[in-house]
């Protein structure tokens, strides 16, 4: 398993701040970007056929095509992707939504973060889990 994280967001706004964040620290290379649930899916299937399964998923949970809850479906329910890490990442906090991802597998549920510096320790978060050691400054 390579240490790329697969992020799963339909906003382009959405991708260049986090985009932005690895970058501030030093860590854009470990990014791969796709803009549905569809296509993420199938960005997996290619990488595991190639060896290389993402060391995390990042969803989105409003997305065209297949939601972040029904991509995390899809991917907990293939014995290939059950153990990569899927964190979900949302600009509101449904309690409903929330445990629903929790007891589907989701490795945790995060709120899209509102000021930049917060992008920056939302990109570490994500560095971290992967990881498990903080970025180079």
């Amino acid at each position: 398993m390579e240490n790329k994280i697969l992020l799963v967001d339909d906003d382009p706004d959405d991708r260049e701040i986090l985009q932005d964040a690895f970058k501030t620290i030093k860590a854009e290379q470990m990014l791969h970007f796709e803009s549905n649930g569809e296509s993420a899916i199938r960005y997996i299937e290619d990488q595991f056929e190639l060896g290389q399964l993402p060391a995390l998923v990042v969803l989105d949970m409003n997305m065209p095509k297949l939601s972040g809850t029904q991509t995390l479906r899809l991917i907990r329910s293939d014995s290939r992707f059950e153990k990569i890490p899927v964190v979900i990442f949302s600009t509101s906090l449904n309690d409903k939504e929330k445990k629903e991802c929790m007891e589907l597998g989701a490795h945790s549920y995060l709120i899209k973060p509102i000021y930049y510096n917060e992008s920056i320790e939302t990109a570490r978060q994500f560095y971290r889990i992967v990881t498990n050691e903080d970025p180079a400054e």
